[in-house]
């Protein structure tokens, strides 16, 4: 045991050193919507319990660095990386996890994984109770292999499902596409959303869908999530440290827009659906999130001047987060100083663009903005109006 101890430390340490090379999540601002407040959260992530290669406790440590407000550890129920030297407890994460979390401020989710090769394939279960309770009757050897029954029953499957419905849990299809060990060849239909998983939907067990898991967006599962209304995430699904595969860029994460910092308020968000993902320079989420989003992290103002002769309008858009939006405008007048009326809004930058000529000045005008790297589905960005007053 004393050697993980170490190791945890020893991989700590490297992280922080070459986390300096990236922008760290804690100094990364982000907007909110009304009523609620931005969590960012991660709730895909392994720890030597199962097939991960950290300490529970390096996991906190990394949200906390990381400024994540919340996460869950989901190791699997179904795999033992290290069951000579670490005693087959699923709640043992858990605990250890809890008691740094609470020291750092760091909400943590119970949660666990179950992953058969087979339809219905990952699967991510939150907010539960016992994991000890949840079985794998599926599975005959577990002890640093994963190797499954050769006549595999339903009710195998289903069981530890019908266990998390009964503990009240929530669960999330995880990075659908990418199943190890499946063979598509033989497989009946090639329909990632299978008869499995629409009894699961249909008996109000399965809720959400992993759009982005780790570098990876996919774009099969936005569409899921779309036909059949399941709450989108982004997550880490981290089984080393975070910090040697993000030096570039932020983890992906999960924003819960929730009332307030509890697991409470955490678990109504994404029954409902309230959640918008980050990944790399992409924002992606419905309209209903996306807009208010938008329009909560940029400000404008303007004035009347007068451009080589002309009467214009400036109107100078501020950006309040760290966030980044490539925009492109369009107005019943004519944007005079932007080659396809296309700019860049840099992180708490500012850009200003010239409308006009405008000779005679209303009381107001429509500035329409479409901000290319928010998407709203798989083919379409957000488009907003803003009315402005002069």
């Amino acid at each position: 045991m004393k050697k993980y101890r170490l190791l945890v430390y020893l991989i700590f340490f490297y992280s922080l050193m070459t986390g300096q090379e990236r922008k760290l999540n804690n100094k990364i601002a982000l907007s909110s919507i009304p009523g609620y407040k931005t969590l960012k959260c991660d709730f895909h992530m392994h720890t030597v319990f199962s097939d991960g290669h950290v300490w529970p406790t390096f996991r906190v440590r990394e949200a906390q660095h990381d400024g994540l407000d919340v996460i869950a550890i989901t190791d699997h129920i179904d795999y033992e990386g290290y069951p000579d030297e670490i005693k087959n407890d699923r709640e043992r994460a858990f605990e250890i996890a809890q008691e740094e979390a609470q020291k750092y401020d760091v909400l943590l989710i119970k949660g666990a994984e179950i992953s058969p090769r087979v339809p219905p394939f990952h699967n991510n279960a939150l907010f539960l109770e016992d994991l000890n309770n949840l079985p794998y009757g599926y599975m005959k050897d577990t002890h640093h292999k994963f190797i499954m029954k050769d006549d595999i029953k339903k009710r195998d499957l289903m069981a530890p499902f019908l266990e998390v419905k009964k503990q009240g849990g929530f669960v999330i299809y995880n990075h659908p596409t990418h199943m190890p060990n499946y063979d598509w060849d033989k497989a009946g239909s090639k329909d990632l959303f299978t008869p499995f998983h629409e009894e699961l939907l249909d008996m109000g067990i399965l809720g959400g869908v992993e759009v982005v898991n780790s570098t990876r967006y996919n774009s099969m599962a936005h569409r899921i999530a779309e036909k059949y209304n399941l709450t989108m995430f982004a997550n880490s699904d981290a089984h080393h440290d975070i910090a040697s595969g993000y030096k570039d860029s932020h983890r992906p994460m999960t924003l819960v827009f929730a009332k307030s910092k509890s697991a409470d308020a955490v678990e109504e968000a994404i029954r409902d659906g309230r959640t918008m993902l980050y990944y790399n320079n992409l924002l992606i989420g419905r309209i209903r999130e996306a807009e208010p989003f938008f329009k909560n992290a940029v400000s404008l103002n303007s004035k009347k001047v007068i451009y080589k002769g002309s009467p214009m309008l400036e109107v100078q858009i501020t950006n309040k987060t760290d966030a980044t939006f490539d925009l492109k405008f369009s107005s019943g007048y004519v944007i005079q100083n932007l080659p396809l009326q296309m700019d860049h809004l840099k992180s708490q930058g500012k850009l200003s663009i010239l409308i006009g000529p405008i000779w005679d000045y209303p009381d107001k005008i429509d500035l329409s903005m479409n901000v290319d790297n928010i998407l709203i589905s798989p083919e379409n960005t957000l488009t907003t109006n803003f009315v402005i007053s002069i």
